[in-house]
């Protein structure tokens, strides 16, 4: 079943938010103690990942250029207001963060090598590993956040199933069109460039820095487009 590893990454963000509304009276220093280290591995995980580039200028284009698109999409706050509207279907602050938390959940849950490679994987081999160790990441991490931001997190499962599912999905047509050379060389820069997003988020998360990451997502739609346009030219 192509979309199985999917379908466990969104059942263990679900069961994970669960959980975390049952702990919900952690204490507050507790709670910001926790999202610290979290904030600061999450950063360590995208400067691993930044350095599997391995034609980093391709890298830099793809956030300028990505960055720009962002910006005139503005895909920060339309992520901002989906996340406010189920707020208010939820009842407003009566639920929490609720805008927050999904934001925060969603970027930290779709941006990464492990939502890309893990999809392709179970599109083109059947193959749900990286899927499942995902999972399993994102579980504990959602009961994290949710006793810290809301929960709101559990809505991200929404669109990281429609996110890795389409990815997966595509992917069993994708040998037919797409050369392994191609497919090879994005997972790598994409991996970069994912990387890079994700210390942004860990920077975001322990108030370093204020960085509009959805903004910065259509860096990993030009990285495909450049890396096509090398490849044939």
């Amino acid at each position: 079943m192509v979309l199985l590893g999917t379908i466990v990454n969104g059942i263990c963000i679900v069961v994970g938010a669960l959980l975390g509304k049952l702990f919900d009276n952690i204490p507050e220093r507790l709670k910001e103690t926790v999202m610290g280290g979290i904030g600061l591995a999450v950063a360590l995980l995208g400067i691993q990942m930044g350095m599997k580039s391995e034609q980093f200028l391709i890298v830099i284009f793809s956030l300028v250029f990505g960055g720009v698109l962002g910006e005139i999409w503005d895909w920060d706050r339309k992520l901002n207001q989906l996340g406010e509207w189920i707020e208010k279907k939820m009842g407003g602050n009566k639920q929490g963060n609720i805008a927050k938390g999904f934001v925060s959940a969603t970027l930290l849950f779709v941006i990464g090598a492990m939502a890309i490679v893990g999809a392709l994987d179970s599109g083109l081999r059947g193959d749900h590993r990286v899927l499942y160790t995902k999972s399993i990441l994102d579980g504990f991490t959602s009961v994290i956040l949710t006793t810290s931001l809301g929960i709101g997190v559990i809505f991200s499962a929404i669109p990281v199933v429609m996110y890795e599912g389409g990815i997966a999905l595509l992917a069993t047509q994708i040998e037919r069109w797409v050369p392994k050379e191609i497919v090879d060389s994005f997972i790598a820069e994409s991996t970069a460039t994912g990387g890079i997003l994700i210390i942004a988020i860990g920077l975001n998360m322990i108030g370093v820095t204020n960085i509009r990451v959805a903004n910065l997502l259509p860096s990993i739609i030009v990285t495909a487009l450049a890396v096509s346009v090398l490849y044939f030219f």
